[in-house]
């Protein structure tokens, strides 16, 4: 796991003056008290009086610092010291270093919208005297923490290092709200699982001066009355073409790494090549490579990838100079029934694969990699989140992957229609557009009595989510929290009673149904504080799809660090800031289209100069349904070791469930029970990153004053307040 931290405190000197470069030049930090404290196996990038450091096996390329001339400044009675101007990009940026000058002296001024502009994914943390502004990204993928601390502000991109630091226990609260809510900004708030470290939202930046702190939003928030200016649809598109090439083009023309240290290779296997044997043992292979699971959006990153120049060859000399291949793999499940449903999807990914600059390699992956396998093996996470139950499944995938490794995650996010967006369409009084985005949903479920009623009964969701106010909207859900119905629709279920239930200012999380009752009633009482607190007005679509933005580069996160294989990148450029922010550009009209996605990958394609699709490329995916097969059968295989789980758990301990009644549910999931396997996912996810982290030992601090502690020393409360 990779991250920064750095803190502004009043204090003038810490005694890391003039001290830049790594752990051996460091000597030491204060904690107001006189004691020193450093993060362990730190790079530090400045020091005194407001430190900052890069904590992790950070690439050379990755890790940058930019200064300006310091400007003297005069003051009555004497002379100040001048002002240092400085910034650090931490990340995947392909900013040019003139180009980030600018940007700093831009960001000197206060223009901080410019520092997201650039391709890539990365973090900002610039300075300027003593003030610090740290920039997160606009999809959540790249978050910044802070907490207080000796006198100012720790802030770093994990919040476990800031738990450490300040030997935090468990956020109760928030663990429930995670549970009950997951897509509801208004639940969440500002928390984290740990207490007294807070999280700042996604496109806002944190400004310390001297202690003191300040949030700011730098992107433009749009008005519940009054619809944006109208962007032209093929303009539209073409930005989106510009920025995702721009962000695959910052991956290629990056330094090229392979792996630091290769384990040894046990010699000729029967049945098994060399990249067989390399994927065994766990080491990605040196250069790019993509997933190509026939879908549109991986599809689209490989023969990008494949497609637009960069550069051959690693820094280690390892590749094929001009003529290397990118290494598409395509993970097949051997063990999960439906095989039919997936064929056209593999022979989509095989006809694309016989492109001459690919290398296919095809992942045959039998039980060890089902969900809910290999629980007891995985890392500790910065925060629970549903992946660390497909952990396993995923690292076999990217096992045999490369060293710089793309993939597709965010694409229906950010370019997909929320349902929620219906009611947009109505606010502007764009009714024709409903016909078609209500008439596909009313044949995806197949053709039945019900079917006929399925657009009126949209229409009216959508109408009456277009009418609801916010705060009219949010009390509603909490309401529904607390009543017998939480799980949405009632009588209808597929993609019709999804929709349905979306659209809503906010809905419940699949698991909200397995919390207590005491539980719940907390949740309910933040939604009812956030509901009564001034906020930015936006539209009911725009809101509810920039949430489940967040809430899916939130798990992105985390399954990056619980699949992480040493050495390896994981690059989604579709979450980046400027693939984000031309996504947002496209009409909402185009957007609710049937097929709007692979419409507007297939136009990016096509500016790339890539014309040459297989037939069926582009058509609806039955990924869900292979998820959803592949979650029960994985569950029933691991049924023994989850009620083991569930048979003391901690979150029974901490007043969020039952665990009689978890048990129940897993017995019935395995059975074949119309159960809601998300909510399941969720519990199971939780409940083994409180193991995990409870049974953690030491810190990420070191030092005379160094937390002796583990984060949340004092485990789980047994009993919560419920706060009114």
């Amino acid at each position: 796991m990779r991250w920064l931290v750095g803190w502004s405190s009043i204090a003038a000197h810490f005694g890391t003056a003039g001290a830049v470069g790594g752990l051996d030049d460091l000597d030491g930090d204060l904690d107001g008290d006189g004691r020193t404290v450093h993060p362990v196996g730190a790079q530090l990038l400045w020091g005194d009086p407001d430190p900052l450091w890069a904590v992790g096996d950070w690439r050379p390329d990755e890790v940058r610092v930019v200064t300006a001339e310091p400007a003297a400044r005069a003051v009555p009675g004497g002379a100040n010291p001048p002002a240092i101007t400085r910034l650090a990009v931490l990340g995947c940026c392909a900013a040019s270093d003139e180009q980030l000058r600018i940007g700093l002296l831009a960001a000197r001024g206060g223009a901080l919208r410019h520092l997201t502009a650039w391709a890539g994914s990365y973090t900002v943390v610039v300075q300027a005297g003593r003030r610090i502004t740290v920039v997160g990204d606009l999809a959540g993928a790249r978050p910044v923490f802070y907490t207080p601390w000796a006198g100012g502000t720790a802030y770093a991109t994990a919040a476990l290092p800031l738990a450490d630091l300040i030997e935090a226990q468990l956020d109760i609260g928030h663990l429930a709200a995670l549970l009950a809510c997951p897509e509801t900004p208004e639940a969440l708030r500002d928390s984290t699982p740990y207490a007294g470290v807070k999280r700042i939202p996604p496109g806002h930046a944190l400004i310390l001066r001297e202690g003191s702190r300040e949030i700011t939003g730098y992107e433009p928030v749009a008005s519940l009355a009054v619809a944006g200016p109208q962007v032209d649809p093929a303009q539209a598109v073409d930005g989106v073409r510009d920025a995702l090439v721009e962000a695959v083009r910052a991956r290629l023309t990056a330094p090229r790494h392979a792996p630091e240290t290769l384990p040894p290779d046990p010699g000729p296997v029967p049945g098994m090549g060399p990249a067989e044997r390399r994927a065994a043992r766990g080491a990605p292979a040196p250069g790019i490579g993509a997933d190509l699971s026939g879908g549109s959006a991986s599809s689209t990153l490989a023969l990008l990838a494949a497609g637009l120049p960069g550069v051959p060859g690693t820094v280690l000399g390892h590749g094929t100079g001009a003529g290397e291949r990118l290494l598409a793999v395509t993970f097949n499940d051997l063990v999960t029934s439906g095989r039919e449903a997936r064929e056209p999807e593999l022979e989509r990914a095989r006809t694309i694969a016989a492109n001459p600059r690919l290398h296919h390699v095809v992942v045959a992956a039998g039980e060890e990699s089902l969900p809910y396998a290999g629980l007891d093996s995985g890392p500790l996470t910065d925060e629970p989140a549903p992946s660390l139950v497909t952990a396993e499944r995923h690292r076999s995938r990217l096992a045999a992957g490369s060293a710089d490794h793309f993939t597709g995650a965010g694409a229906r996010q950010v370019l997909d229609a929320h349902p929620a967006r219906l009611a947009d369409l109505l606010m502007d009084r764009r009714r024709r557009h409903l016909l078609r985005p209500v008439t596909a949903l009313a044949r995806a479920d197949g053709a039945s009595p019900q079917s006929l009623f399925v657009p009126l009964t949209v229409y009216r969701a959508a109408r009456r989510l277009a009418r609801t106010p916010y705060r009219a909207g949010i009390e509603a859900a909490a309401d529904r929290l607390l009543s017998a119905n939480r799980t949405g629709a009632v009588g209808l279920n597929g993609a019709v009673g999804a929709s349905l239930a979306a659209l809503n200012w906010a809905r419940p999380g699949p698991a909200a149904r397995w919390l207590t009752g005491e539980a719940l009633a907390e949740v309910s009482v933040r939604l009812m504080e956030a509901a009564t607190r001034p906020t930015s007005v936006q539209r009911p679509g725009e809101a509810r799809a920039r949430a489940a933005l967040t809430r899916h580069a939130a798990d992105q996160r985390i399954l990056e660090q619980a699949a992480e294989i040493r050495s390896q990148r994981l690059h989604a450029p579709f979450l980046d800031n400027q693939v984000v922010r031309a996504s947002r550009a496209l009409p909402e009209s185009l957007r609710v289209q049937p097929g709007a996605r692979a419409s507007v990958l297939r136009a990016v394609l096509a500016g790339a100069g890539i014309h040459d699709l297989p037939p069926g490329w582009g058509a609806t995916t039955h990924a869900s349904h292979t998820a959803t097969a592949a979650a029960r059968t994985g569950l029933r295989a691991a049924l023994p070791h989850l009620m083991a789980l569930f048979d003391a758990p901690l979150l029974a301990d901490a007043g969020l469930v039952e665990a009689r009644v978890v048990r129940k549910a897993l017995r019935a999931a395995s059975e074949g029970e119309p159960v809601p396997l998300d909510g399941l996912a969720d519990l199971v996810a939780t409940e083994l990153w409180l193991r995990r982290l409870l049974s953690r030992r030491g810190t990420c601090w070191t030092g005379t004053a160094a937390p002796r502690r583990r984060a949340v020393a004092g485990g789980v409360p047994k009993r919560r307040t419920l706060q009114a």
